[in-house]
């Protein structure tokens, strides 16, 4: 069996790279359309967020793919400068994300709970509970647990997986992370090799 060249492997390393990227991408934006199709969040701002992402990834990826398979300079300079700025944003997001402590978690839920209503309901109704430190037993909560006034706030609810989901996330954003400044050193190198097929006195 012939053992690829250094262009070669560069070349299918970079490709096999954006079509995991082009399938995360797709992944994150079937799974908001899911979530919202079926009711699950109601939030158009949370699921235009991760359709959002997801198409830039997938536009991203696909710059990066076309590139790669036509050894494009423009285009693998451009896809490197993206994918290096996305990485310093991932990076610092998920390392804020693990560093993150519990009195910090608590504010920025809070934050959270207090801009968004629907979110309130969407959280509310999932985890059935009402309001975030009381309940309002005299207000409107769409929890199964309060026409009972057996609620509980949600706060405790939402403390308790707070944790473990950012520990969860900033994992996730660290290994992707990684795997994009390996994206920039793979464009990098092959961005300066010339391709065998084409005129060996031409400059690539």
């Amino acid at each position: 069996m012939m053992a690829c060249s250094g262009f070669t492997c560069s070349k299918h390393c970079l490709c096999a790279l954006n079509i995991l990227y082009v399938l995360v991408s797709l992944l994150m934006i079937g799974i908001a359309a899911w979530g919202k199709w079926f009711g699950l969040v109601s939030s158009f701002q949370v699921v235009g967020g991760v359709i959002g992402v997801g198409v830039f990834l997938f536009f991203v990826a696909l710059v990066g793919l076309i590139g790669a398979v036509k050894h494009h300079q423009v285009l693998l300079f451009f896809y490197m400068i993206i994918l290096f700025m996305v990485f310093i944003v991932q990076f610092s997001v998920s390392s804020a994300c693990l560093a993150i402590n519990k009195d910090q978690q608590e504010q920025l839920l809070e934050v959270g709970w207090n801009n968004s209503h629907t979110t309130q309901r969407d959280v509310e109704k999932s985890l059935n509970c009402c309001g975030f430190y009381h309940v309002d037993n005299n207000g409107t909560c769409d929890a199964a647990c309060f026409p009972n006034h057996s609620c509980s706030p949600c706060a405790e609810h939402i403390q308790a997986h707070a944790g473990e989901v950012l520990r969860f996330v900033g994992g996730i954003g660290l290994f992707f992370s990684f795997t994009e400044i390996l994206g920039v050193w793979l464009t990098y190198q092959y961005r300066n090799q010339k391709d065998p097929r084409a005129n060996p006195s031409a400059f690539l």
